[in-house]
């Protein structure tokens, strides 16, 4: 991506990356998608350096090499607004507001509409930034009762069959869903599904983003459902980055101010790029990032994917 207005590689990293770690040690590349914003919204942006940042890859010490503002206009987003299948058609009420948001998407958007069906992502159409054509696929969700099965079986489909092959895209998705896995109602952090859809979303390098509506069907009514269903979510969503738009156990009246919201951390992104020891080949480690800007109000991912090893040189 090109590097436009206040940002910059925080200077001499990328030249100094390698040998900031022993000569013949095997090092690991990555990059992730940081959000950062004024923690009141009527402030202004916060100053942004890289000097500010530590990162720790898999509780290790690791370099960042990049530092880029994603704020130009021009760097591409690729947009996939997923509905749950399952959705109760009371969700009708919100599809102005949805068609609304479309519309006004900015010209580096390129957007598509999917539903979650049996597992699988049923995309509509290809991405594109013709708004119209995207639009013709938005509807009222016709599927019966656990015609989903699971939200992260979808993530996971969609994750791995992710309608580009674009690397110079930010990958953002838009989920309306409970959150609830029909194969698996009780509330486990560890759930295999779960876990597969954190570790498939990060390998492709997604941002998930939630917004809480029931399903239909007797199960979704149970607080214990719906609660299971929204932490279970929130923990894929903040694995990538992202976040989950919820209110507790009731649909919201209007998505206006969570699309105003995500229109917002659209427009203040960056790409950190960073290097770590490695431990021999590609995978997903955890990330941590500490940020010391005051004022700022920082989004990132808790999971990564480190390609590699390269070998560090003097």
């Amino acid at each position: 991506m090109k590097t436009t207005g206040i940002a910059f590689f925080a200077a001499g990293a990328l030249l100094l990356a390698a040998s900031a770690f022993p000569q013949g040690e095997k090092v690991g590349e990555g990059q992730v998608i940081v959000t950062i914003l004024p923690k009141n919204a009527n402030d202004p942006a916060p100053t942004v350096s890289a000097q500010d940042m530590v990162i720790k890859v898999n509780g290790k010490d690791s370099k960042v090499t990049g530092f880029e503002a994603l704020k130009s206009g021009k760097d591409p987003i690729e947009l996939v607004l997923l509905i749950d299948s399952s959705a109760r058609s009371s969700l009708g009420r919100q599809l102005d507001e949805i068609a609304q948001f479309v519309k006004t998407l900015p010209p580096n958007v390129m957007a598509t509409i999917g539903y979650m069906q049996n597992g699988n992502t049923a995309l509509t159409g290809p991405l594109t930034t013709d708004r119209e054509a995207t639009l013709k696929g938005l509807h009222i969700p016709g599927g019966l009762p656990g015609s989903n099965g699971s939200p992260y079986f979808c993530i996971s489909d969609l994750a791995k069959r992710w309608p580009s092959q674009s690397r110079a895209a930010r990958r953002e998705v838009l989920m309306v869903t409970d959150g609830v896995d029909e194969y698996n109602r009780r509330f486990d952090p560890d759930d295999n599904y779960v876990q597969e859809a954190i570790k498939d979303a990060v390998r492709a390098h997604l941002l998930l983003y939630s917004i809480y509506w029931s399903d239909q069907g007797r199960a979704d009514r149970t607080a214990y459902a719906n609660n299971t269903g929204q932490n279970l979510m929130m923990e894929v969503t903040d694995a990538t980055g992202g976040k989950s738009f919820w209110i507790g156990t009731g649909n919201p009246v209007s998505f206006q101010p969570y699309l105003e919201e995500l229109t917002r951390r659209f427009k203040n992104q960056y790409e950190l790029s960073f290097t770590v020891p490695s431990n021999g080949k590609p995978q997903v480690d955890t990330f941590k990032l500490k940020f010391k800007a005051p004022g700022a109000d920082v989004a990132a991912p808790q999971q990564v994917f480190v390609a590699g090893p390269t070998v560090a040189q003097d």
